[in-house]
Parts: C-alpha cells; sequence; structure tokens
C-alpha cells in the first residue's frame, strides 16, 4: 500500500509540472510584453536612419522629416493612459486553482471508481491446503526438515516438523522433532500435549509412562488446556482410574465455547466411565451393542513372507475407519509366533470413548509385523490389508503379504 501511494504522488507530481508549467510562464501582463516589443521595432528604425544619412542615401531635410514623424509615432504610442488599457492580473490564480483541484479531482476519482481493497490485498493468494498433494507434502517436509539442520535453534520450526510428521504417521521422527522443541520451550503446555500425543501413537495410541508424565507438566503450565485434559482424561481411563477420567473430561465440557460435538463426545466418554465406576461396564444394552458393532476374524502371514520374520518380531493388528482419522481406532500387540491370531474388535476395544467403532460406517483391519516393535512404520515391514467391511461383520480374512518399501 505504501508503494502505491508513493508512485501515485509521484504521477500526480509530475502531472502537475506539465500542467502548471505554461500557466506560469503567462504569469507575465501581454501588454507590457506588447509595449516592450514596439520600444525594440522604433528603437531598430531609429538605427537605420541614422545608416541612411550616413551612406547618403538619404539628404539631411529628408532625414529631420523622418526623424520628426518617428518622435511623434513613439509619443504618441506611449501616450495611451495606464487605466485605459485592460487590466491584467500576475498569472497566479489559474496555476493555484489548477494545483488544487487536479489532486482532488484524482483522489475523488480514484475513490469512486478505483478498487480500495486491492490497497490491503495480499500479494499471492493463499494456498488451498485441499489442493496439497501427499508428494508435494512429503517434499515441503523434507526442505523443512533441511532448514532446520541449518537452524537448530528454530523452536516454531521443530514443532511444524513434529507435527508434518505425525501427520504422515512417522512418530519416531516427529517425537525426535518434539523433543528438540520441547527442550527450546520447556514451558509451552500444548507443545508438551503434541508431544505426548506423539509418544502414544508411537506406543499403539498408549498414553502411559512419559505421555502422562508430559501431561502433567502441561496441565500445571495451563489447568485450562484443552488438549492437555482431553489428553489426561483418556489416559486416566486407559490405568482404569474413572474418577480422574470424568474430573478431566467435565473441566474441558464446563469451559465456554466448546463446539458441541465435542461436547457430546466428551459426555459419553463420561457416562462411559460413571457406568464403569459403578460396576456397570457390561450392562446388557452394552453387551448387545458391542456384540453388534464388533469385526472379527483372522490374521495370517503368508508362506512367501515367512523367512523375512522371526518368531519374537512385534505384530500390530488395528482397526482403523475407511474413511476418516488414520490413527487405530482399536489395536493390539501380539507376537509372529500367535500367527495365525484371531481377533475381535468392538466398541470396548475402542482406544478412546469417543472414538468407537460404531460411529464408523466402514472400517479396515490391518496387520504388521515390525521388526523393531516401533508402530511407526518403516521399511521392510511387513503388511496386509482388508477390504472395508462394516461393524458387524464376522469371518474377515487378512493376509500379511507385501513388504513396506518405504514409510
Amino acid at each position: 500500500m505504501i508503494a502505491f501511494v508513493a508512485v501515485a504522488f509521484l504521477l500526480l507530481m509530475a502531472a502537475l509540472a506539465i500542467v502548471l508549467r505554461p500557466l506560469l510562464k503567462r504569469a507575465t501582463s501581454p501588454d507590457i510584453a506588447r509595449d516592450q516589443s514596439n520600444l525594440e521595432i522604433h528603437r531598430d528604425q531609429f538605427v537605420e536612419l541614422d545608416r541612411d544619412l550616413a551612406s547618403g542615401s538619404l539628404s539631411p531635410d529628408r532625414f529631420e522629416q523622418a526623424k520628426l514623424e518617428l518622435e511623434k509615432r513613439v509619443l504618441d504610442e506611449g501616450a495611451t493612459p495606464a487605466d485605459t488599457r485592460p487590466a491584467v492580473k500576475p498569472g497566479k490564480a489559474a496555476p493555484i486553482v489548477v494545483g488544487i483541484v487536479i489532486p482532488l479531482a484524482a483522489v475523488l476519482l480514484y475513490l469512486h471508481l478505483g478498487n480500495l481493497q486491492g490497497l490491503v490485498a495480499p500479494g499471492h493468494p493463499a494456498a488451498d491446503p485441499s489442493s496439497i498433494t501427499a508428494e508435494q507434502f512429503q517434499d515441503m517436509t523434507a526442505k523443512l526438515a533441511e532448514r532446520m539442520r541449518q537452524n537448530p535453534d528454530d523452536a516454531q520450526g521443530w514443532t511444524m516438523l513434529g507435527r508434518a510428521y505425525r501427520a504422515m504417521e512417522r512418530f519416531a521422527q516427529a517425537n525426535d522433532a518434539y523433543a528438540k522443541a520441547v527442550k527450546l520451550k520447556p514451558d509451552d503446555a500444548e507443545l508438551l500435549a503434541d508431544y505426548a500425543e506423539s509418544l502414544g501413537l508411537a506406543a499403539g495410541r498408549s498414553l502411559a509412562g512419559e505421555p502422562t508424565r508430559l501431561l502433567d507438566r502441561a496441565l500445571k503450565l495451563d489447568p485450562h488446556n484443552t488438549k492437555s485434559l482431553a489428553l489426561s482424561g483418556s489416559a486416566a481411563f486407559e490405568r482404569k482410574d474413572y474418577k480422574a477420567a470424568i474430573r478431566y473430561w467435565e473441566a474441558i465440557i464446563k469451559q465456554p465455547g466448546i463446539s458441541g460435538e465435542l461436547a457430546q463426545a466428551l459426555q459419553k466418554g463420561v457416562d462411559e466411565s460413571k457406568a464403569r465406576l459403578a460396576g456397570k461396564p457390561a450392562a446388557a444394552a452394552a453387551v448387545a451393542a458391542a456384540g453388534k458393532e464388533g469385526v472379527s476374524g483372522e490374521v495370517s502371514l503368508d508362506a512367501s513372507l515367512s523367512a523375512r520374520a522371526q518368531p519374537d518380531d512385534t505384530v500390530f493388528v488395528f482397526a482403523r475407519a475407511a474413511d476418516g482419522p488414520r490413527m487405530p481406532l482399536a489395536i493390539v500387540r501380539i507376537r509372529v509366533r500367535e500367527l495365525p491370531y484371531r481377533f475381535s474388535f468392538d466398541d470396548s476395544s475402542a482406544m478412546m470413548p469417543e472414538m468407537k467403532l460404531s460411529k464408523f460406517s466402514e472400517v479396515v483391519i490391518g496387520a504388521r509385523v515390525s521388526r523393531s516393535g516401533s508402530a511407526t512404520p518403516a521399511a521392510g515391514d511387513l503388511e496386509g490389508l482388508s477390504d472395508r467391511v462394516r461393524p458387524g461383520q464376522t469371518g474377515i480374512r487378512v493376509k500379511i503379504d507385501r513388504l513396506v518399501a518405504k514409510p
């Protein structure tokens, strides 16, 4: 905006200079200029008479007669009274008027016809996040990682990198980035909650241990932090501390401005915690719902890949929404030696009360062999996925039959 105003001002000054220059030249009275011109003519005529007399082309008598006539003409022209001449004021009024009218007219015309929003519009249109492909997102993440290697003291950059890796489900790298960010900003409650969540996802959605300690630190810094309260409630529910889960979740529900959808999901968690606290976790209605909305089947390892797996390698069997969050709704950890394994997931298997299988119309069952024991996919892992299935479906077959080339 400043650049536009500066350029417009310079152009306006240039236009004024072009228009005012001839007006300022006309400031001298035209009568004065005419008298000066006549006087020059008469002076030349006197010189011409003297030249003719000297050359002999004009007799003395004729010279005197011509000189008297010329002098008489000069006296006649100079005798015009000053008040009979048209009064001409110095030409200052016109330049002043023009100097005011032109800028004022230009401003008023722009206010009427111009685009005022263009003065404050961003230089480039904001990118639409939905238009970014997975490949572009990975490329952006790689560039950010390279930038962080050159600027390791940028806490905000490490936080952004951690979130990017978490979105790509590369939890080990996300945790490394979060750890660096927390070291630089140890008193950021939201950052501590993000780190705790990432650690929990890497551990198969378990918040026990270090994630819980990070959440405790976050709540000491900010007792009203929504994410810290929500995750603390989930951690308490996981360890069957239902009183604490109720306390954490109700603290969020009481906060002003909370969305109705979140409040409803948290209230369901509170109700289930109260039911379990009362010793009624398996009421008849709950059992019926779990049986109706559950999925079950068998996971096996394809014979062609058996040489790539060791008996003690970890196997993660999980259910996730076919359309929705990529994080598992339910998960179980076994060993390769336990394959083939019969699984059964229902609402009671949900890692979080607000993320149950029955809330999704279709789910996918997956199994992955991890030699490192990490929930984060890595090159060399073995994996298999089912087709889309509906809650309530049984007899699902999942075969681990492909090699993970890269995360």
